[in-house]
């Protein structure tokens, strides 16, 4: 079996200057815990639910909720973002990519042909094939 078989096609992604609120909503609504960033179609970085909670230092200095919303409204997503993406080929076999989601302890692989984001694949998709 091949990633493009299992992968996840219909893909939320976010801007370089979109808020980490923004980030935030996403995720938090859609359930899901990493967003590429997409840079005229291609794939820039991406950003996961761990770089929020690291970006979050107002709920990390124990202030509530509305405190940690706006303060993620002043921080772009760019500040945040990891930049080494490792990617995947639509091509590459489920047990390869399990492989190296293992080694690298990622959760998550953006499925790239040709420099475009077509998809992602996760842990969840793995164990659900």
């Amino acid at each position: 079996m091949k990633v493009k078989d299992i992968m996840t096609r219909d893909v939320a992604t976010l801007d370089l200057n979109d808020e980490l609120s923004l980030a935030d909503d996403i995720m938090k609504l859609g359930r899901i815990r990493h967003l590429p960033i997409v840079e005229e179609g291609r794939l820039g970085v991406i950003i996961s639910q761990r770089d929020l909670f690291k970006a979050s230092l107002a709920s990390a200095m124990g202030y509530g909720e509305k405190a940690k919303r706006e303060f993620m409204k002043t921080v772009a997503v760019k500040e945040v973002m990891v930049n080494e993406v490792i990617t995947i080929s639509p091509e590459a076999i489920i047990e390869e990519t399990g492989k190296v989601m293992l080694e690298k302890k990622i959760g998550c692989l953006p499925v790239v042909e040709e420099g475009n984001l077509i998809g992602l694949i996760t842990e969840t998709d793995i164990l659900r094939s």
